[in-house]
């Protein structure tokens, strides 16, 4: 066993499923047990540096409100700023929105209009905790395109590879560090 995979191993032995959330026959990966645990944490973002270091990367556009725990610290090992990607209402200046479809629901997010006035066609990672059915990460990058932004990719710290969010993500690079 690499070193890599023994890590990795460590992250999944923490993170708890819980059965019937949000609703009945859907078992959740719940991250909170990961991120509470110092060491976890860390090791976590320093797999996703290791993967993630030699890109281009101007911006972590992270989605309310999970994608917000992995984009600061990793826009900061990366030297990049951070998008907020959030529900309506919550973003102070003049936004886009868009609505999409969840794997129990559907929900808005909004972006900055001028989140990336800065510069010109920015490179924008996109960071969330889980890639489900795609729903978020398409609406995300939609948002990132509208607002000026080029997706470079996704990165997320589980993908449920039974749901096939990558198939709505238009071939990007994803970067996953666990798959169930």
């Amino acid at each position: 066993m690499t070193v890599r995979s023994k890590k990795l191993a460590m992250l999944d032995s923490i993170i708890r499923d819980i059965p019937d959330f949000p609703k009945p026959g859907i078992v959740f990966k719940d991250i909170t047990t990961l991120i509470s645990n110092p060491l976890a944490f860390k090791t976590a973002i320093d797999l996703f540096v290791e993967q993630l270091d030699d890109q281009d990367i101007d911006f972590i556009a992270c989605p309310e409100a999970r994608g917000f725990v992995w984009a600061a610290p990793l826009a900061y090992q990366l030297g990049a700023g951070v998008t907020l990607v959030r529900k309506p209402g919550k973003l102070p200046s003049a936004t886009l929105q868009h609505t999409f479809d969840l794997e129990y629901g559907s929900d808005t997010l909004a972006i900055h209009a001028d989140a990336f006035a800065e510069k010109d066609n920015p490179n924008v990672l996109i960071v969330d905790d889980v890639l489900a059915t795609g729903g978020t990460a398409k609406a995300t990058a939609d948002l990132v395109a509208a607002a000026g932004g080029q997706v470079s990719g996704v990165a997320v710290l589980i993908e449920l590879d039974f749901l096939d969010g990558r198939s709505q993500l238009s071939g990007l690079p994803i970067t996953a560090l666990l798959h169930y």
